[in-house]
């Protein structure tokens, strides 16, 4: 095992390699064990995808293009960025309505999901991307509130001679981008900076969407035992508009069809989101000291489709929401060697701390006659949730065996200061803190050195969110009285290298979760939440890697889930019982893709997608999203000129032009529960690259 002094340097020197037409050398990865490790040795299921892998031949544009190949993972474009992507990893997140839950979102160290564990891809910058790094099952507790998993995106690194590139791209229903890149460095520090513009009409009806980001990257090495990396990034939506999902009559009568709500009250989305963060390294003898700060503001006006005559109960919070965020945090570990005369050890301890503050309104959303204007005042209050959490990891290598275990203490707290009080509608102020301890254990054997087989257990600890918490308890005040769902997870599994261009991942994995947070009622556009279900999900993950001859490769990715209430309840007086699957939640997931190389400068691919039917709501009565399968190409050319570097990319998606349900909103309490992808859909882009001595 390499020492920390040189852990990160080592990483850098490595990944190159992981692009070499035999895949003998596994790439390192940090996520899980915390320290850089080789993920064949580690006892848990963790994925990295390359910026190659990642960005070549795709739009760049949303997380999804990146994660279709990694198993457990069902990541769904909604072709709505008022609402960001739908992800679930083994079935958690699935019953999100925005954003993404139960999974933990990074960014270079920084989080990407709040103290509640409701998280943002959107802010997410591939352009600027160096590697991606996915973590499933029991370990992923070891990060705190997020159940599901984590998923970690690294950028890189300024290196080498400075380097200016830009890209301009068009697409189908309007869409275009155009991004602008510099680059570069040497032994003493380096800098990345970045700026995209996109737009697009939409697919849909009522879709238009202006998203601006930029992104900026300053390493420093002081001296050589030492880096210190400072982080910018800003996104920008301007009125995105929101076309809701559709019934089922409705997606029959036209996909790119949207709801008469949507039309009347001008459904729509602004967003500004600004973060700044810090992260610093530092090896000593003894071992290296790593932080992390970190703070930012965020912005969210948004206008739903809340009918009027919903909102003149006096306990209605309007149908404007309208909040301003501002969060911050600090994470700091020490990870230290040791030789105790019997294999290796490794110690990684430390402490993370992040909060957030909400400064939240709401309005109605008409004025008189007028619909999808800023109207009364109906809501007003200070929301704030922060999280600490200490933890400590321990790895022991020794001979054929990888030995790994950790415990992290979670402590998330959150309060509301209610200044909203009116005949009918009493304060709501409160407080309420969830605790738990999550342990985790887990063993790899290697049997060969290209086989190990490893298993692993841990606790899982979910809080409710926010948002969750908002309207669930009596008479839609705060839920204070909603509990944390816990978890245990099992999950064994074996990596093969087979042969020198073959990589193969298999993992068997269980899943039993107590209290699961499930509908309690939906209308009048809130949903109420509940702890009442007993859930268990297992399933299967493969995934094939493999390098067919100097010009040819490969890659698969496939998932069989059952995820299941273990447990009767009852949501919005209907009886769920035992035995219903829950909704969102595919059973069948395959993702495979065939690259042709036949010299450098060209490639071309095809990829498939197969994603069985999902229920929409818990009763499984109403009619499911059918299952569905696309078959999308690309190519991607480049030409060297001295300094210059040419790039053309074609892509078509949905070849056969197929009519789907991209993604569902689970439970919709006025069943608009379908959102359709796109038919046939064309893609070009040119860049230019310029390299300085």
């Amino acid at each position: 095992m390499p020492t920390h002094r040189s852990a990160w340097a080592l990483s850098l020197a490595l990944a190159p390699l992981a692009q070499a037409e035999t895949l003998q050398v596994e790439p390192l990865v940090i996520t899980g064990s915390r320290y850089p490790a080789s993920g064949f040795d580690l006892p848990f299921s963790v994925d990295r995808i390359e910026r190659e892998q990642a960005s070549l031949g795709q739009p760049g544009v949303n997380l999804s293009e990146a994660l279709n190949a990694v198993p457990g993972l069902v990541v769904q474009n909604r072709q709505n960025q008022a609402q960001d992507l739908q992800v679930s990893s083994r079935g958690f997140g699935a019953r999100s309505a925005f954003g993404i839950r139960g999974i933990k979102l990074i960014a270079d160290g920084i989080p990407a999901s709040n103290p509640d564990g409701q998280g943002q891809a959107a802010t997410f910058d591939l352009d600027t991307l160096d590697h991606i790094e996915v973590l499933r099952g029991p370990f992923a507790s070891i990060y705190g509130s997020n159940a599901g998993g984590v998923i970690q995106v690294f950028s890189r690194d300024g290196q080498g001679a400075p380097k200016v590139s830009s890209e301009t791209s068009q697409g189908a229903w309007g869409t275009s981008r155009t991004r602008l890149t510099a680059e570069g460095g040497n032994d003493q520090g380096g800098f990345l900076v970045n700026q995209s513009h996109y737009e697009s009409d939409g697919y849909r009806k009522h879709s238009a969407a202006t998203l601006d980001k930029s992104f900026a990257k300053l390493t420093l090495y002081p001296d050589g035992e030492s880096k210190l990396a400072l982080t910018f990034s800003q996104l920008n939506q301007n009125g995105t508009q929101d076309p809701l999902g559709l019934t089922w009559a409705g997606y029959q009568a036209d996909p790119r069809g949207v709801a008469d709500a949507a039309l009347n009250y001008d459904t729509r989305k602004t967003i500004d989101h600004r973060q700044a963060g810090l992260n610093y390294e530092r090896a000593f003898a003894a071992g290296t000291w790593q932080a992390t700060l970190y703070g930012g503001t965020r912005r969210v006006i948004q206008y739903q489709a809340i009918p009027s005559s919903a909102q003149a109960s006096p306990r209605s919070a309007g149908g404007v929401i309208d909040f301003e965020r501002s969060f911050h945090g600090a994470s700091t570990r020490w990870l230290q060697d040791f030789d105790p005369g019997l294999g290796n050890l490794t110690l990684t301890t430390g402490v993370d701390y992040d909060q957030s503050s909400d400064d939240r309104q709401g309005y109605e959303n008409f004025v008189g006659t007028q619909l999808g204007v800023h109207g009364n005042l109906r809501r007003d209050e200070r929301d704030e949730v922060s999280s600490i959490a200490p933890y400590l990891q321990l790895g022991w290598r020794l001979g054929d065996f990888n030995l790994q275990g950790g415990l992290r203490y979670n402590e998330v707290a959150f309060d509301v200061d209610d200044h909203y009080i009116r005949p009918g509608n009493g304060d709501d102020s409160g407080s309420v803190t969830y605790r738990d301890l999550t342990p985790t254990l887990g063993a790899s054997y290697a049997l060969t050195p290209e086989l190990n087989l490893y298993a692993s257990w841990g606790k899982g600890f979910e809080t409710p969110t926010l948002n969750e918490l908002s309207y669930s308890g009596p008479g839609d005040s705060f839920g204070f009285d909603l509990g944390a769902a816990t978890s245990r997870q099992y999950e064994v599994g074996l990596k093969s290298l087979v042969g020198e261009a073959t990589r193969l991942n298999l993992a068997l994995f269980r899943i039993d979760t107590e209290d699961e947070l499930v509908v309690d009622a939906a209308s009048g556009g809130r949903t109420r939440y509940q702890n009442a279900a007993r859930t268990r999900r297992q399933g299967l993950e493969l995934s094939v890697d493999s390098a067919l001859g100097e010009t040819l490769h490969t890659r698969l990715a496939y998932t069989r889930l059952s995820a299941t209430y273990d447990q009767g309840f009852t949501s919005g007086g209907r009886d769920i019982p035992a035995g219903r699957h829950l909704p969102g939640v595919p059973a069948t997931s395959l993702w495979g893709e065939l690259e042709w190389r036949p010299r450098e400068g060209i490639s071309t691919a095809l990829e498939g997608l197969y994603r069985s039917k999902l229920y929409v709501e818990d009763s499984n009565s109403a009619r499911p999203a059918p299952g569905y399968a696309l078959l999308n190409w690309r190519a991607r050319f480049e030409q060297k000129l001295e300094r210059l570097t040419f790039s053309q990319t074609l892509r078509l998606d949905n070849l056969l032009d197929r009519r789907y349900i991209g993604s569902v909103i689970v439970g919709d309490g006025n069943q608009r529960y379908y959102e359709p992808g796109p038919g046939r859909a064309w893609y070009v882009a040119a860049g230019v690259e310029y390299a300085f001595d």
